[in-house]
């Protein structure tokens, strides 16, 4: 008798708690799963809670960390264990058992209230590790100001207690009794059906690079280090000053490629691919700080801005902002004086320079440590040349191991986005793996606060937030605070250094009860990315959370008058009188509540398409997969290998074939959308097949539609037959050996139509193409002369392998920039003459091709437009989908329901494609799994007295959420459909009987904030 399959565990190990292992922790938990969520520190956020801000956005990185962290710490799907290690990972995949050891906080969390009690009394100071060394903390310590879990802890290597027996001041201050020196190590184990990887990474030490100073020279630091000087919770409080005497600099460079991009043993040859942006995010940043007069100077050797909106960002750094680019590579850092530094460097031209700055800054990159390869070998995942998990282009979140899986700076160098797709595309490998025990090991659900019994005239509670130096900055809060407290109906007001922070989370929850609030406005940052924590968080103190209004004094206030703290200040005033005047008229709004289908539409058949499509099947989910062409594979079919060597057309057709016979995924081939009606959760599109019409329903929606190479009209293409695009060039040569045999020569032109004023974007795939196919004819025949004309080379992450094999193998690379553009003639043996200004030489060069290959921009398909009205969603203004955030929701839509993946987002490769695919799968999962939906109830109401019919309403809705309907007696009337209504006010701004309403912004209450009036002392 065969003994049965035992049923898979229900429960997932994630590894790191940074902003990888909090996303997949997230996605996880919200499709059914419980989560073990381990970090090593004391406290999750990663690397992420150390960084000032992000860009593009020019978010405060806490400010837009803070929400999850808050979210992960309440979740109750989630068990977070810090000060804990992995030991090992024993089983199979779908039923794991992993070892656990716990190391003693020496703190008992359950009675720890944050107070900070033992942290002032702690007579040792230590180097604060989490501000990188530049300051002290105690021995008692909490990691960071938002840390969560905020819990403080006992660090034993330096506590005096631990050293010699005495002290113990900690214990006897504590006023919770917290302390607990008796707390020993213990193992614990949890079985699990999966594991995600994400330790992250490590800093490169550049401590042993002598030339540069680093160690020695008190005003040469790090990146990291300069982030925690620029931060507000840093060891200056955000004032930009130089450790050596704390003044402020007048002129800082940046080195690039510090430990990146070199050969030595010391350093590694691959890209990092995420300093070229930093630094200009820190130059940016800084000239905030210290103002326009402050000369900020890069030094790098290619400018790698290769993502969404980089590239944008770099152009404003050098043409609005005035940061200097020198293209050079340092050869040392020398002082001038005790506390100025001369930089020596040689210039395009061969000539030595030198120039002194105030401050330098090493941008160093990603490694793996020791610990982490440590990690790896325990739980036996293999590993590559360079210390990064081993994947797969068609599997790029799978490790060596099956039900082990990685994302982030564990596979490879990676941004903030990129980690969170890759994180949510983990999560869907682990949920596509467990799907039968979805919802089989998550506790039962807890029953909510009790309402609370809200008093008949409004008690409002303010809070106002420093945001570090994001509002303190510029705008006097305490003064803020203080006209706060003389308005009407104010009951309650406080300062918070982070509100949103787990610790002021809770005390607003105290606030509400303490001083029997019934109404709360936050003065803070942005409703975009906040609004929802605090509407979550007084409704957990037992208020409806429309009970709650935002006052934005910061990207409203702070950053806009950053020149103007009196007047920002007042400004504050204003938007704070404004808050509270309409919270007085706020009144609760009941959920409304729709149910859920479960089946999905994908948009596109290619390889992102399909592996959004695969990631949703294996959960369970039917799929309809809409293809307009006769075959699946899109783009991927036109592509030779992957760019770390990987032959695409087999895989590929591996792909195809999986999703052709997988049970769950109906393929509509020669399909197009021709309406999106509905709303989240209940969609119903219309297609058009070669069969006809069909009407499917469906609850989520992801669009990969993928785009195209632009065909240009110069450099003789479409006039001369030699003259090609993309993979042109490798079809000829390779159906027409002849033609390689004789040819002499080949060139590659980079960035045409692409990093130009009609086109600024860089379309980041074009040099690792170029370098794969010039590698590959350099290979096929030695003598062949390959050129390459650049302006940058972007081989960003390990694909810089590819820049140096070139190099190797003797590719020539000459350098233009868009002032000197490479001419083409064509030649009188039917060849091609190129002439390009070499900069080195300051000359312009002229040689003979035979073929010439353009690597031209990638661009947005037709007709994405109205593609993009129909599932009511954005575009960016080169044509490209435009996620709902970022950073932190990069396959997410501001229309809820609807999710974006592969080069409809943004160009990428085929790994990263697949990736983002896998994670649209995710995130539409966490939708797909709930049986109902609570939606917005801001919708307009209709008084159908005041109604006279007209329709005007009816026409002037973008999103057919309002109609006519016959009422006995009285004819036609407006009647809104709630789950259609996206709130946006047009139908009651045109009503001319002003019958429509808004809920939540209800005429009066508009009205009361406009005409609230100043108090005495405002």
């Amino acid at each position: 008798m065969v003994e049965a399959l035992q049923p898979p565990i229900g429960s997932v190990l994630v590894v790191g708690g940074g902003i990888g292992g909090i996303q997949a922790s997230l996605d996880l938990a919200n499709a059914g799963y419980l989560v073990h969520l381990v970090e090593s520190k004391p406290a999750i956020g990663g690397v992420m809670s150390t960084l000032d801000k992000t860009f593009p956005t020019n978010d405060c990185s806490m400010c837009i960390l803070s929400p999850k962290l808050v979210e992960v710490g309440r979740h109750k799907n989630i068990r977070i264990h810090t000060l804990c290690d992995l030991q090992s990972v024993e089983g199979e995949a779908g039923r794991f058992t992993a070892t656990l050891r716990n190391r003693p906080r020496y703190i008992d969390s359950e009675k720890c209230i944050a107070c900070g009690k033992c942290a002032e009394k702690c007579p040792k100071k230590v180097p604060n590790a989490f501000n990188q060394e530049l300051n002290d903390r105690k021995a008692a310590y909490v990691l960071y100001p938002q840390a969560v879990p905020l819990k403080y802890a006992i660090d034993a290597d330096h506590c005096i207690y631990f050293k010699n027996g005495k002290c113990r001041a900690c214990e006897k201050f504590c006023p919770a009794n917290a302390v607990d020196f008796s707390q020993q190590e213990t193992i614990e184990t949890v079985d699990v059906g999966a594991v995600v990887l994400a330790p992250g990474f490590h800093a490169y030490d550049p401590s042993h690079i002598v030339r540069y100073g680093y160690g020695t020279l008190k005003n040469v630091v790090t990146s990291m280090e300069f982030e925690r000087i620029l931060s507000a919770s840093g060891p200056f409080e955000g004032h930009l000053v130089r450790p050596s005497d704390h003044q402020e600099p007048r002129k800082i460079a940046w080195l690039q490629c510090i430990g990146s991009r070199d050969i030595r043993e010391d350093s590694h040859p691959y890209c990092s691919g995420v300093c070229c942006m930093y630094a200009i995010k820190e130059a940016l940043v800084a000239k905030e700080h210290a103002g326009a007069e402050l000369d900020t100077a890069i030094f790098y050797m290619d400018m790698r801005t290769h993502g969404k909106g980089f590239e944008q960002t770099y152009n404003r750094a050098k043409e609005e902002s005035g940061v200097r680019f020198i293209r050079a590579r340092v050869h040392s850092i020398e002082p001038e004086t005790d506390d100025r530094l001369k930089v020596t460097y040689v210039t395009d031209s061969g000539l030595p320079q030198d120039e002194v700055f105030d401050l330098v800054v090493l941008s160093v990159g990603m490694e793996i440590d020791a610990a982490t390869r440590e990690l790896a070998r325990k739980l036996d995942i293999s590993l590559d040349g360079d210390g990064f998990c081993r994947t797969h282009p068609f599997a790029p979140v799978t490790s060596s191991r099956p039900g082990v899986f990685v994302c982030g700076a564990f596979a490879g160098v990676k941004d903030i986005p990129q980690t969170v797709m890759e994180a949510s595309a983990a999560a869907a490998g682990a949920a596509g793996l467990l799907a039968t025990a979805r919802n089989t090991a998550i506790p039962s659900e807890q029953k909510g606060a009790e309402p609370l019994t809200l008093e008949d005239t409004p008690r409002i509670g303010v809070f106002i937030c420093h945001c570090g130096t994001n509002i303190a900055g510029v705008v006097d809060v305490q003064a803020v605070k203080a006209y706060a407290e003389t308005l009407p109906d104010v009951a309650f007001a406080t300062t918070n250094l982070f509100t949103c922070s787990a610790d002021t989370q809770a005390s607003i929850r105290q606030a509400i009860v303490d001083n029997r609030l019934n109404r709360v406005v936050v003065a803070a940052c942005t409703p975009r990315t906040h609004e929802a924590l605090f509407q979550e968080t007084i409704q957990e103190a037992g208020l409806n959370p429309y009970l709650f209004e935002f006052a934005n004094i910061r990207d409203q206030n702070a950053w806009v008058h950053q020149n103007q703290p009196e007047e920002a200040t007042r400004k504050a005033k204003d938007l704070v009188r404004m808050a509270v005047a309409k919270a007085r008229l706020l009144e609760p709004i009941d959920p409304l509540s729709i149910s859920v289908n479960k089946n999905a539409l994908v948009i596109g058949g290619g390889a992102a398409g399909m592996s959004a499509a695969l990631g949703l099947a294996d959960q369970g989910f039917e799929t309809i997969l809409v293809e307009r062409d006769t075959t699946l594979g899109g783009n991927a079919r036109l592509v030779h290998q992957s760019w770390n060597g990987h032959a695409v057309a087999p895989l590929l057709d591996e792909m195809i074939q999986r999703v052709s016979i997988h049970p769950a995924i109906r393929v509509l081939h020669q399909s197009t959308i021709q309406s999106v009606e509905g709303f989240v959760g209940n969609f119903v599109s219309t297609v058009q097949t070669p069969q006809g019409l069909q009407h499917i329903e469906h609850g989520a929606v992801v669009v990969a539609t993928g785009a195209h190479p632009f065909r240009p009209a110069e450099y003789l293409y479409g006039s001369h037959p030699r003259v090609s695009i993309w993979h042109e060039l490798d079809e000829r040569l390779e159906s027409d050996p002849a033609a390689l045999a004789s040819a002499k020569g080949i060139a590659y032109i980079q960035c045409v139509g692409s990093r130009e004023p009609q086109r600024p974007a860089c379309s980041r795939i074009c040099c690792t193409a170029t370098l794969q196919s010039a590698i590959r004819w350099k290979t096929a025949k030695p003598d062949l002369r390959v050129f390459v004309l650049y302006r940058d080379i972007r081989s960003y992450g390990q694909r810089e392998a590819l820049y140096q094999q070139a190099r190797e193998l003797g590719v020539i690379f000459i350098r233009y920039d868009l002032e000197h553009k490479p001419q083409v003639q064509a030649d009188t043996n039917g060849g091609l003459l190129v002439t390009v200004h070499d900069p080195i030489l300051d000359r312009p060069i002229e040689f003979p091709v035979d073929y010439l290959n353009l690597a031209t921009a990638i661009v947005a398909p037709e007709g994405q437009e109205t593609l993009a009205q129909m599932l009511k969603v954005p575009l960016t203004e080169d044509g490209f989908f435009l996620e709902a955030h970022v950073k932190l929701r990069p396959v997410d839509f501001a229309t809820d329901g609807v999710f974006v993946c592969g080069l409809a987002h943004y160009p990428k490769s085929i790994d990263e494609s697949i990736a983002q695919g896998q994670a649209a799968a995710a995130r539409a999962a966490t939708l797909l799994v709930q049986e109902t939906i609570d939606i917005a109830p801001i919708v307009s109401v209709v008084n159908e007295d005041k109604c006279i019919g007209c329709g005007l309403c009816e026409a002037s809705c973008s999103f057919g959420a309002i109609r006519l309907k016959k009422v006995v007696g009285k004819g036609y009337r407006a009647e809104n459909l709630s789950a259609l209504c996206k709130g946006c006010g047009v139908c009651a701004a045109s009503c001319p009987q002003q019958a429509i309403d808004m809920k939540h912004f209800r005429k009066q209450q508009i009205e009361a904030a406009i005409c609230a009036r100043a108090v005495a002392g405002a």
